[in-house]
């Protein structure tokens, strides 16, 4: 087999592959043969179809199959000896001209690039930290109360004020006309918790029991409601029950109720302080990654290969037809979804693998069993039966992958910030959290 490989631009690359006539028909042949033996045709009994119908009926199926599988063998030999990293598929096509007894083809296709990394110690990288403060710790605790709190119905005459829950009907029209989604009856809100625009909460705040109103409100122009988004709307509500939230005290009863093990108001803090602290280890290392791989791409050139970043277009498109399917939108497989809005993040998706794989590769940062092991450890501390997990992550390669590429990144995040120029800096618990 004579081969030839030629340069087109940057990374794309053609290969032209000659290959006999009589090794393609040589395993036609044999293939038809094998076909023979098995194949059911009417008026025949099985096994004793004549070749000469075989090739009829089959002969044209089998030759494509054959072409297929042996320039696709033809190339793959010839890449490899070639020591060509070729990335995703080759275009294959028949090429006219070839000497006789023998096919020609032209395989056109990209190859990985050279990745060039300069040198770290110029690179800079602010590293984060963040601690849990008792703040934090109360502010969870407000959450944890709210998430049990009970409802008394207030006096009749009570005015609602914030923290109330109201039943209300309300309905509104715009120029004089109802609209959809305008109306509802015994609906209810908490007062004050930004569920209701604000325009609405404040009509009903102050509000008695048995009381109507009808006030304007502005739907605001970025209102997810496209049909009403900047309109102004008039709404007649009536308020039909007002009950006042009691929250549970921070106790020991509260502590049991939470399945705390040491059952004390001390105990509770400290099991809310330790999954914080948990939460806060990986969002730092979330964030200190990210950090760190735009320094490193920052610090790398290379060409990025078109397969690859078309390959990762498909898998985002995929992904956003598989969410809209999730939601429950209809002939979500056939949505319009234009993958150029895609490509600015599917290019650096490529590039960052690409820059981590070559300081994986030079660096030797590949995943350890032991740091697999105790990541996996790490992810199953939080559950109430640990080992169950480390079984439940043991038992499936498609799972074990996903830990290996975290570990890998984290080798990767180490590595680099040993490097690097790193500016520590300490943010708040909120911050951190995306917290106001």
């Amino acid at each position: 087999m004579a081969v030839t490989v030629e340069t087109l631009e940057k990374l794309e690359r053609k290969m032209t592959l000659t290959l006999p006539v009589n090794t393609i028909q040589s395993e036609v042949d044999t293939r038809l043969k094998r076909l023979a033996r098995t194949v059911k045709m009417d008026g025949f009994r099985p096994g004793k179809v004549p070749m000469n119908v075989v090739a009829q009926r089959y002969g044209y199926s089998v030759h494509y199959e054959v072409m297929n599988d042996k320039v696709g063998e033809a190339f793959a030999v010839a890449a490899n000896e070639a020591k060509l990293r070729v990335a995703g598929q080759p275009r294959i096509s028949e090429k006219e001209g070839a000497p006789e007894g023998e096919l020609a083809f032209d395989a056109v296709f990209e190859v990985y690039p050279e990745v060039k990394i300069a040198d770290l110690s110029g690179a800079q990288v602010e590293k984060v930290s963040a601690e849990v403060s008792d703040a934090a710790i109360d502010k969870t605790l407000d959450i944890l109360r709210k998430q049990r709190r009970t409802f008394a119905q207030r006096a009749a005459d009570a005015p609602a004020q914030d923290g109330d829950r109201a039943t209300i009907d309300f309905e509104g029209k715009i120029d004089g006309e109802p609209f959809a989604g305008g109306k509802a009856e015994d609906y209810q809100f908490l007062i004050g918790d930004g569920q209701m625009l604000k325009e609405f909460e404040d009509a009903v705040r102050g509000m008695k029991t048995g009381e109507s109103k009808t006030f304007p409100l502005n739907f605001p122009a970025d209102y997810h409601g496209k049909d009403v988004a900047g309109k102004q709307a008039d709404f007649l509500v009536t308020v039909k029950k007002i009950e006042a939230a009691h929250l549970p005290e921070v106790n020991e009863a509260l502590a049991k109720s939470l399945g705390i093990a040491d059952a004390t108001v001390e105990g509770l803090r400290a099991d809310i302080k330790k999954n914080l602290e948990r939460e806060v280890k990986f969002r730092l290392l979330a964030r200190n990654k990210n950090a760190v791989m735009d320094a490193l791409v920052a610090n790398a050139e290379l060409d990025l290969p078109k397969s690859s970043v078309q390959a990762e277009l498909d898998r985002m498109v995929e992904g956003a037809r598989a969410d809209l399917k999730q939601r429950g939108i209809k002939d979500a497989d056939k949505a319009p979804i234009p993958e150029e809005i895609f490509r600015p993040q599917a290019e650096k998706r490529v590039r960052l693998g690409l820059v981590v794989a070559e300081l994986v590769r030079t660096n030797e940062l590949q995943a350890k069993p032991e740091q697999l092991k105790a990541h996996i450890e790490e992810l199953a501390a939080s559950y109430e039966k640990p080992q169950d997990v480390v079984r439940w992550y043991l038992s499936d390669n498609r799972r074990m992958a996903e830990v290996e590429a975290v570990v890998i990144e984290n080798n990767v995040t180490d590595f680099v910030l040993g490097k690097a120029k790193v500016t520590e800096k300490a943010i708040s618990f909120d911050d951190l959290m995306g917290q106001n």
